[in-house]
């Protein structure tokens, strides 16, 4: 592409090198950015506005970037191939690394649907659209941001969006004659004005969203064009090397105030910026301006020269990248094994590491790929793999995280952590004889030492009780089990025509059919979810469940089934549901597949995981109150069990996940098998 006419500007310059000439002092700026990313996740408390490291990056990218365009457009050596090429070279070598360790090391640590968001965010990742993904699933300072091992990918994908964009927007406007400095201007207003009028109505789109980050790499376009073809209004923003006179020199000294000037605004930044506040907004401003300061006060500023400059930052800086990009896997992925905040140590020691693996990568592997030989096939094999590695994130999304993996075990105590055992005394049978209907169910088993007298029907949490309640059996009462989840989903027993409850009438019906007919069940134990029976939207929670207003559903629904049991000629005990703790996956430890993994990570019961009994019963109050309402229409035939006097600690008002050294949780908020054990036993003495 030839350029026979300047449309850049009136008078053009002797323009520099289509790429910039290297500045010491922006690899330091880099390594200021990247530290204070790193330390505030590693440390939050003590750099608590250190997420605005990823603006100075902003700015950096934009100026460099745009320096690269506007030269080669006014030269006519611009090239869409050339440009792009570039652009993988540098960025697909480390994210390829990181992405493929991040599979691996959740392969053997995640359980099925972490495993599936993981894929979900590699293949996001693999595309660069992952600021959309984590826009749609929640804030960055939600609590469950720092289990996302690619959270960090968002500001990536801000970038690459921005270099898809703004060299085609670039490039039309040179073809159109349109002056670029105007076009630069006005996207510019536009992404800032968008970022302020969408922060207060919608923080997680602004944070996220590249309509309203462009800004602050186009600050970075701004500053590019300056240099390029106003440098003498950089005289006043910085020293420079020609001037030598007395007079000259003391200006000198004034023209130090600039990039001063820029770094104490960074420094403010880092201070005084909060998770609470409403960020970007206007609050960008301070890292965004303080680093145009400090790049328009030029390499012969005394804070550039002597600091930014220094040999040290300046290695930071150099690795920032691979840094980046290593530094928050290690981290989320040892809050996620370890299911509580590592210890200072810890994090210190997952920090150390990532600055050895950066440069690692760094030297053996971006280096050698950027600037080696056979480019082409390089540039080839980049995409292939890219595209290889964001299929296979995709394909484990699609296939709900893998399951029949069966690596992770959850719980260190084995005795007592196990979910479902029943020492294999059941069999595939529960009454239903069709086995296209028997294959709808979780679950459907049999007790084989005996003829069943009695049998459990609903959900997961019925799944977790089974395997007590067969186990502390004995030949006066044998069990059967028709539901658990399966894959279309599972029997809630609430019998009703209301649509919220539609997905489950089929297996009800059918358990109950199977149930019903068969003349040697006594007594049916119902176990549900109170979050199922009432509908919640909370997967992990019943908080929202006093404000519900599906009560009059759920009874009438509840006391549909009960009555069609009744009728039956059988008895109904239902099972309160247990405690639901404020993050079980954060209260219990999990071991890898990976026994060296195991003996370096110590996996403790999270003491903090816990509820004031006094506040489960609160939360749970209409729950139960629906048991008992259930049972008041039926006294003679209906029973409730409850399960708080084996989960939570009377004495003490508390609910935690263990008891006399023995988890009672296993996933999610299930009981552990030495729970179900536990219930189990007095569930058989009951009947």
């Amino acid at each position: 592409m030839k350029i026979e006419t300047n449309h850049l500007s009136s008078s053009s310059p002797s323009l520099p090198a289509i790429h910039p000439k290297y500045r010491a002092d922006i690899d330091g700026l880099r390594a200021i950015a990247v530290l204070a990313v790193v330390l505030f996740h590693a440390f939050p408390s003590f750099i608590k506005g250190g997420f605005v490291g990823v603006d100075i990056f902003f700015v950096i990218s934009g100026f460099l970037i745009s320096t690269i365009l506007f030269s080669s457009l006014d030269q006519g050596r611009f090239s869409f191939i050339d440009f792009y090429s570039r652009r993988i070279k540098r960025i697909f070598p480390t994210l390829l690394i990181v992405l493929i360790f991040c599979y691996a090391f959740g392969w053997v640590s995640l359980l099925p649907d972490e495993f599936e968001q993981l894929g979900k965010h590699i293949a996001g990742g693999s595309g660069f659209i992952s600021n959309f993904l984590y826009w749609k699933e929640s804030g960055y300072f939600d609590n469950s941001a720092d289990t996302k091992p690619l959270l960090h990918l968002w500001s990536l994908g801000v970038e690459e969006q921005f270099y898809i964009v703004w060299p085609l927007f670039l490039w039309f406007a040179w073809k159109r004659r349109i002056n670029l400095l105007a076009i630069t201007l006005l996207f510019l207003a536009a992404s800032f004005i968008l970022n302020i009028w969408k922060i207060g109505s919608d923080p997680v789109l602004t944070f996220y969203s590249p309509q309203t980050r462009f800004w602050e790499l186009l600050v970075g376009a701004i500053l590019a064009y300056i240099a390029l073809y106003k440098n003498n209004l950089l005289n006043y923003l910085g020293p420079r090397p020609d001037q030598k006179t007395s007079a000259q020199k003391k200006h000198r000294v004034i023209l130090q105030l600039p990039a001063i000037l820029g770094m104490g605004l960074i420094v403010v930044g880092l201070l005084i910026m909060d998770k609470g506040k409403q960020f970007p907004g206007w609050w960008a401003i301070l890292p965004t301006l303080g680093t145009f300061l400090i790049i328009a006060a030029g390499p012969h500023s005394w804070l550039n020269k002597f600091l930014l400059s220094h040999p040290l930052l300046k290695w930071f800086g150099l690795i920032s990248f691979p840094l980046y990009l290593w530094h928050w896997p290690l981290l989320a992925f040892m809050r996620i094994v370890q299911s509580q905040p590592p210890s200072f140590e810890m994090r210190l020691a997952a920090v150390l590491l990532a600055i050895l693996l950066a440069w690692l990568t760094y030297t053996l592997i971006e280096k050698p790929i950027r600037f080696g030989k056979n480019g082409n096939t390089k540039l080839v094999a980049l995409i292939g793999i890219m595209i290889c590695v964001g299929a296979l994130g995709f394909y484990t999304k699609q296939s709900k995280g893998l399951p029949s993996r069966n690596v992770v075990k959850v719980n260190p105590d084995k005795n007592s952590g196990v979910n479902g055992g029943d020492l294999g005394q059941s069999v595939i049978e529960c009454g239903i004889s069709d086995n296209t209907e028997k294959a709808l169910f979780g679950d459907c088993r049999r007790d084989v030492r005996g003829v069943a007298k009695y049998a459990l029907l609903g959900d997961s949490k019925a799944a977790a009780l089974y395997g007590g309640l067969v186990r502390t059996s004995d030949e006066k009462g044998r069990w059967m089990f028709i539901g658990g989840n399966g894959p279309n989903g599972a029997p809630v027993p609430v019998l009703s025509s209301n649509p919220m409850y539609e997905g489950h009438q089929r297996l009800l019906k059918i358990a109950l059919n199977a149930i019903n007919s068969n003349e040697k069940i006594e007594t049916v134990v119902i176990v549900a979810a109170a979050r199922a029976l009432f509908q919640l939207k909370n997967d992990y929670s019943i908080e929202d469940l006093p404000d519900s207003k599906n009560y009059a559903a759920a009874l009438a629904g509840l006391q549909a089934t009960t009555e069609q049991i009744i009728h039956a000629g059988k008895k109904v005990m239902l099972v309160i549901d247990n405690p639901t703790l404020p993050d079980p996956r954060e209260c219990i430890g999990r071991a890898t597949s990976v026994s060296l993994l195991n003996k370096g990570l110590i996996k403790q019961v999270n003491p903090r995981c816990e509820i004031q009994l006094a506040r489960q019963t609160e939360l749970a109050q209409n729950y139960r109150q629906l048991l008992k309402a259930v049972q008041a229409k039926y006294p003679e035939k209906v029973a409730i069990f409850d399960t708080y006097p084996y989960l939570c600690d009377v004495a003490s008002g508390k609910c935690q996940p263990f008891k006399d050294g023995r988890l009672l949780y296993s996933y999610s908020d299930h009981i552990s098998d030495y729970a179900a054990g536990l219930i189990g036993k007095d569930i058989n003495q009951a009947l």
